[in-house]
């Protein structure tokens, strides 16, 4: 089964609210209308109404795209409103954005958005697991760290194996996913970093 796009769903209405109150905040400060962050992320304009509305748990791959097209982390839509110089994000807040079919998951640990975009990422991928990536924004690169298992990471449609212990650096501007091939669960510890300024999917 391939995953692409699972919605949020620990914690769900608090960041639901979250991600209402920074999306709609966001789409303000920079003046723009429904009609142009639909555009410039490739959601849709009945999405983003239902998303600031906090009407819906919008995907992994929503935010991404959201995100992307703001030019800040995904972290930056989940956070509290208020801003610190400190943030710690406790183990049981840690919003797991994906959930495989058996128990796996994808867990954003924290992340930073000013000077530099950065998030991370806890996963583990059951046997059989399969997450689909869309295009990030260009440049954006990932680092993938194996702590247990094996993973088998697809960029361009190419399969790229790793056992325990090894790390793929890749450009992340292009569809990419992860696979579980063996026989135990895949522990995988993931870095996005993501070059600054929006981007617009219109160009």
């Amino acid at each position: 089964m391939t995953v692409q796009d699972s919605v949020l769903t620990d914690t769900t209405e608090q960041l639901t609210a979250a991600v209402a109150h920074h999306v709609r905040a966001l789409r303000q400060g920079r003046g723009w209308s429904l009609d142009e962050l639909a555009g410039r992320s490739g959601v849709s304009k009945g999405m983003v109404v239902q998303i600031e509305g906090a009407r819906t748990n919008p995907s992994v791959g929503t935010l991404c795209r959201i995100a992307d097209a703001f030019g800040v982390a995904i972290t930056r839509l989940l956070e509290p409103a208020e801003e610190r110089r400190v943030h710690i994000t406790p183990a049981a807040k840690a919003p797991v954005l994906w959930h495989g079919p058996t128990g796996g998951f994808g867990r954003l640990l924290g992340g930073v958005n000013e000077p530099e975009i950065a998030e991370l990422w806890e996963w583990r991928l059951d046997p059989g697991d399969q997450h689909t990536s869309p295009d990030h924004a260009p440049g954006t690169r990932e680092l993938v760290h194996v702590r247990e298992g094996e993973l088998t990471v697809t960029v361009d449609g190419r399969d790229h194996h790793l056992t325990e212990g090894d790390t793929i650096a890749f450009v992340a501007d292009t569809t990419h996913g992860y696979r579980n091939p063996g026989d135990a669960p895949a522990h995988v510890t993931m870095v996005v970093l993501m070059p600054p300024g929006e981007w617009d999917r219109r160009r």
